[in-house]
């Protein structure tokens, strides 16, 4: 058994994740690892979980946020236009 290294919880069935930067984290929950790896809204502090919105290096949790935060947050749009 592993060790969740948010909560501590011994579990049979943790999984890892491996970042791009070279760091492996071990996880009993999506939650857990929701808690320690998604980037923070730069707006409102909630965790960003999906896609989200960036804007000039900046991460936010949507268009909303981001219009509120930067000039060129103006152009963030959350949705995806359709394509032919």
């Amino acid at each position: 058994m592993a060790q969740c290294e948010v909560c501590g919880n011994d579990y049979d069935m943790t999984f890892e994740i491996r970042t791009v930067g070279g760091g492996v984290h071990t996880f009993d929950s999506f939650e857990c690892a929701i808690h320690r790896l998604a980037p923070i809204c730069e707006h409102c502090g909630c965790r960003v979980v999906g896609h989200g919105v960036e804007v000039e290096g900046r991460f936010f949790c949507c268009a909303h946020c981001a219009r509120q935060m930067s000039e060129q947050g103006a152009k963030a749009r959350d949705a995806v236009g359709a394509s032919s």
